[in-house]
This record gives structure tokens, sequence and C-alpha cells, in this order.
């Protein structure tokens, strides 16, 4: 099912569910005490700054708190809109 978005005045489509790199983000939040989501992968690499803002974008994470060590990075917790997104 997709869904219509507005993007630089064209009319564009975007899906319902995550991409496969939002997915991976989302996912790793399920076990975490408070639905946190890491700033780095389980391979110790960066989470992309784009996948983090897409899914802050579509609801699925919101901001937790500001990070005083780095403030660009964005800590963020799964919303039960991204939960929802990541059940099968």
């Amino acid at each position: 099912m997709m869904e219509r978005a507005v993007t630089s005045g064209a009319l564009a489509l975007s899906p319902l569910r995550p991409s496969p790199a939002q997915r991976r983000y989302l996912e790793l939040g399920l076990r975490q005490p408070g639905g946190k989501l890491p700033l780095f992968d389980r391979n110790g690499q960066r989470i992309n700054p784009k996948t983090i803002q897409s899914c802050l974008d579509k609801g699925w994470c919101e901001r937790w708190y500001d990070n005083p060590v780095e403030p660009g990075w964005q800590v963020c917790r799964l919303t039960d809109r991204g939960r929802e997104a990541v059940d099968d």
C-alpha cells in the first residue's frame, strides 16, 4: 500500500513500510529499555543520519534527549507507530 507525499512541489509515492535500512535501525530499539535507538549499529558503524531523520519524519521514532557530547547526533526512541511499522 502506498501513500502520497508532497516533496519539492511534486507528488511522490512513499511506502507505508520502512526501507531495509530503516527497518534495521528501528529493529535495534525493539529490545532496548524505553525503545532506545542506538547511534551505532551492531558492527560499530554510525547509523546514517538520513536514515534517522527519515524515521523521525515518518513518526517511527522520536527525539529522546539532546546528546551533550555530540549535539548533532540525534538520540531517539521507538514510537508505537515505529513498532507497528516493523511488526509483520
